[in-house]
């Protein structure tokens, strides 16, 4: 396919490995940010193509894994009830709640629905009137645009039976948090294209001075994955503290401003707590009061609703790149993705999923 065969050619990949192989000096460690990029790298077998001197780690870059446990009882208490649809994107429906899931939810009666838009959303609410019409909100910046977008069409058509359960979190707090911890074996990151094609990358300059590491923008076929290992392999072995992008073809240094003043209309920053690492403070986004009419935790008073994280998930430390799936003792047997532990087995841009599916046990050892 033009355009984007390219980007999937072997030969130029492996010509691009080759120029890692003669640039590498010594020992680094990487972090892709983005579980997109996680599956891509696992699925084509990049980090075994890579020379030893390269450890590629995963972060807290799939926003099903990080929603927290209790985000997700309040979405299954919702779900539950009568004369509510609730919408969802696939991949939520096998996360495990502190009890169930909403696929069972489903499978007991519930009206869960899977949809592709959060616009699909606000069509159910206008057929059907005398239901209440709830959209689980969920995503990093990426996904932002089309759920504020929902609102405001919700707002304009006085659909006053549609409210959004919202999980939003950012990506330059988590790297802060990443980067400032005593812990962090991060030397170098890529940063998610899509995200910095809605928000720029404008946030990360100061992130890499304040924490002296180079990160590069970085898409998700293979070639963009090996060649934003290559500028940020030159950049560490040049000892270069910069933001590089390599990802030109959809990221500007700006963004996509007219998105970024949609999202600021609707939502405002808040604390957001990260499922397995905690909370991280002004690292989500919260509907403003003005729109506390579409806010279904206040409609349905489902606020106060607390829960405990599985002793035996790893999860947390999977995602802030300090263990790797294999290194969790239930993986595989307590945790598989019919019977999942975490949201990282099940998710379709979970470290742990990529892992089970591409028959990744050993990596690494």
């Amino acid at each position: 396919m033009k355009y984007v065969s390219e980007y999937r050619d072997a030969t130029l990949v492996k010509g691009v490995i080759e120029e890692i192989r003669r640039t590498v000096t010594r020992r680094w460690t990487i972090m892709e940010i983005c579980g997109g990029q996680t599956h891509a790298i696992v699925r084509h077998g990049i980090d075994q193509l890579l020379p030893p001197e390269i450890e590629l780690v995963h972060g807290p870059g799939c926003p099903v894994c990080v929603t927290p446990l209790e985000l997700i009882d309040k979405a299954l208490d919702i779900a539950s009830r009568p004369n509510v649809i609730f919408c969802s994107y696939g991949d939520m429906l096998r996360v495990p709640g502190s009890g169930t899931d909403l696929f069972a939810v489903k499978a007991q009666g519930g009206d869960v629905r899977v949809i592709y838009s959060p616009l699909d959303a606000v069509r159910l609410a206008k057929a059907n009137p005398d239901k209440q019409v709830v959209f689980f909100a969920i995503g990093f910046e990426t996904t932002a645009p089309p759920n504020v977008m929902s609102v405001m069409q919700a707002k304009n058509l006085g659909l006053m039976n549609y409210s959004i359960l919202v999980s939003h979190v950012r990506v330059p707090p988590a790297v802060a948090v990443i980067l400032g911890s005593p812990s962090n074996r991060v030397q170098g990151f890529l940063l998610a294209g899509h995200v910095c094609a809605v928000m720029g990358y404008h946030e990360y300059p100061s992130l890499v001075e304040q924490f002296n590491t180079p990160m590069v923008v970085t898409g998700f076929e293979p070639l963009d994955i090996v060649q934003g290992i290559l500028e940020t392999v030159r950049l560490l072995e040049a000892g270069k503290v910069e933001v590089f992008n390599a990802y030109q073809r959809a990221v500007t240094f700006d963004g996509n401003k007219p998105a970024q003043k949609m999202i600021e209309a609707v939502f405002e920053g808040c604390d957001r707590k990260w499922r397995g690492i905690g909370t991280i403070p002004m690292s989500g986004w919260q509907l403003r009061d003005e729109f506390d009419a579409f806010n279904a935790e206040k409609r349905f008073d489902v606020e106060t609703i607390t829960a405990d994280e599985s002793p035996l998930c790893i999860a947390g430390q999977i995602l802030q790149g300090l263990k790797k799936p294999h290194d969790c003792s239930a993986f595989g047997s307590q945790c598989t993705p019919e019977r999942p532990l975490g949201a990282t087995m099940v998710s379709s841009e979970g470290a742990c999923a990529a892992y089970f599916r591409y028959g990744r046990v050993t990596i690494g050892e």
